[in-house]
């Protein structure tokens, strides 16, 4: 099915220094957000603790909540309305670590039902140790970074059968993650360095396409945090989901651009590599728009109708599927131009043309 004539030329190619200005201004917002809160907003999955969601007969402030909740000294939890404002549920986190959850259920209806003089439902309540947090946090961040990982080493054999070179690659950078992490480094920090490395690594041993995917996923990932950072939504394992399935999916749109783009060079070898990638990324268009379009149909419909337990996670999809996209046209294949050689026709890519051999 095609939704764009045959022969279409838009001048994508020719537009992604304008998309590197919107990138990289997107991830600089980013940065500056969480900077300002301090890191990413954890759910209690990883920042452990107590949440409680409660529904009351009224709307209340946060901060008159906050104050019915002073006598059993929880005027300091995190309060956040949930879901719909005029259902008027709450959920309160609890971060203190010396609060007990035996008979906290109990106090908490009672207290906020004495203060507010209304009826109080609590619809659940749950309690997640720090330890416990901590370790579901790095295993999250080890979960995404190998993905990443398996992604470049799949993109490398697939597109240039160097499949021997990126799993060496591979297996020294899982080792020196792991002799990282014994010796005591931060996994934040490990795992940033590990993706410079292995970007370098990419650039070095000329595994082109793999350098291209892994920016790629690595700025959708940033992307769809800088989202969670703006609206002050919560990241918990659901949302680690979200990102995994952000990252197979935004893989497989870019796999169909470059798959087309080696086609095309062997196809068009009179053609520099911009005009090929731009005939490429042309003629995957239909195909790209047309799944986008009714991924986020359905998005769209469980964001409104799904309830507010996924909406979180239908959002980070949602957010995550439009800079997949974008991404697939405008970061990743973009990398591929940083080997173009100049400046005669007829050299679309000496270098590049060696991925089809």
């Amino acid at each position: 099915m095609e939704i764009f004539r045959p022969g279409i030329n838009l001048n994508f190619v020719g537009r992604r220094y304008i998309a590197l200005g919107i990138s990289a201004a997107a991830i600089l917002i980013t940065i500056l957000l969480l900077a300002w809160r301090g890191g990413p907003n954890y759910g209690v999955d990883f920042a452990g603790g107590i949440v409680i969601q409660v529904k009351l007969e009224k709307r209340h402030s946060p901060s008159e909540l906050r104050q019915a909740l002073e006598p059993i000294q929880l005027g300091d939890s995190i309060i956040q309305e949930f879901g719909e404002k005029e259902h008027s549920e709450y959920l309160i986190r609890v971060s203190k670590p010396d609060v007990k959850l035996t008979g906290l259920e109990e106090k908490v209806r009672n207290t906020l039902s004495s203060q507010l003089s209304e009826g109080v439902e609590l619809r659940r309540v749950e309690m997640v140790g720090p330890q416990v947090g901590e370790d579901l946090r790095t295993k999250a961040l080890y979960a995404i970074f190998y993905a990443v990982l398996m992604m470049a080493v799949y993109i490398s054999g697939r597109f240039e059968h160097k499949w021997l070179m990126s799993i060496i690659m591979a297996a020294c950078l899982i080792g020196a993650s792991s002799l990282a992490s014994i010796i005591g480094v931060g996994v934040t920090w490990l795992i940033v360095i590990a993706l410079g490395v292995t970007m370098a690594l990419c650039w070095f041993m000329n595994l082109r396409y793999a350098l291209g995917a892994i920016v790629s996923i690595i700025h959708d990932v940033i992307i769809v945090i800088g989202a969670f950072a703006l609206t002050d939504r919560e990241i918990s394992l659901t949302i680690v989901a979200a990102f995994l399935t952000i990252v197979g999916y935004s893989l497989n749109d870019t796999i169909v651009v470059f798959d087309r783009i080696r086609e095309n060079l062997g196809k068009l070898r009179k053609r520099r590599l911009h005009e090929i990638m731009n005939i490429s990324i042309n003629e995957t268009l239909s195909r790209t728009i047309l799944t986008g379009t009714t991924t986020l149909i359905v998005l769209i419909i469980m964001i409104f109708l799904g309830g507010p337990v996924i909406r979180d996670f239908v959002f980070a999809l949602l957010v995550g599927i439009v800079t997949g996209t974008y991404s697939s046209i405008y970061v990743a294949s973009p990398i591929l131009l940083l080997w173009e050689t100049e400046p005669s026709k007829g050299t679309a890519g000496k270098k590049v043309s060696k991925a089809k051999e």
